[in-house]
C-alpha cells in the first residue's frame, strides 16, 4: 500500500507581525514591449490611439505610443509578487491610492521601490492591515507612477 503523503504549505511572505514601519523592498527590472502594450489592450479591451497607433500618438505630448497607465499598475502588482514578502500572507489588496506621473514608454525598464508606510492590527480579521508606499520607477530615475497599497495580511500561527 502506498504511503499517503500530505503537503504542507509553508508562505513565503511575511506575516502581519513581521512588518515594521520603514521596511524598504526593491524589484528587480522589467522592460515594457510592444507586445505587453498589445496584449493588455486584448484582455482589457482598451483600445486607444495614444496605446494602439503609431501615427496618431506622434502628434500627442509624448510623441510616440505609450503603455496604459494600469498596465503599468499591473506591472508594478507582479514586480511585487515576484519579491515574495506577501506571498501566502496577503489576504486581501483592500485599496489603492495611485498618481500617474508621468509615461511608460515602449523599452522603458520600471522598477518599484516599496516601504511600509504604517500597520494597524486587525485582530477580528486574523491579521492586519500594512500599507505601502510604492514607487514606480524607470531606467532614468523618474518616478512615473506612485502611492499607496494597502493590503490586510494574515497573522502569524500560534505555536
Amino acid at each position: 500500500m502506498a504511503e499517503e503523503k500530505t503537503a504542507s504549505f509553508l508562505p513565503r511572505g511575511r506575516y502581519f507581525e513581521e512588518f515594521t514601519v520603514g521596511d524598504e523592498v526593491i524589484s528587480p527590472g522589467r522592460t515594457v514591449t510592444e507586445a505587453d502594450i498589445v496584449a493588455f489592450a486584448a484582455l482589457s479591451g482598451d483600445y486607444n490611439q495614444l496605446h494602439t497607433d503609431a501615427e496618431y500618438a506622434k502628434d500627442t505630448i509624448f510623441g510616440e505610443r505609450i503603455a496604459h497607465g494600469l498596465l503599468g499598475l499591473s506591472i508594478a502588482s507582479g514586480l511585487a509578487a515576484r519579491l515574495g514578502f506577501i506571498e501566502g500572507t496577503a489576504e486581501a489588496f483592500s485599496g489603492l491610492n495611485w498618481k500617474f506621473r508621468g509615461p511608460i514608454k515602449i523599452g522603458d525598464t520600471i522598477h518599484i521601490e516599496a516601504q511600509v508606510a504604517r500597520k494597524k492590527e486587525m485582530q477580528r480579521l486574523g491579521g492586519g492591515i500594512v500599507v505601502f508606499d510604492v514607487a514606480v520607477i524607470n531606467q532614468r530615475g523618474e518616478t512615473v507612477q506612485k502611492g499607496q497599497w494597502t493590503v490586510l495580511v494574515k497573522s502569524k500561527p500560534l505555536p
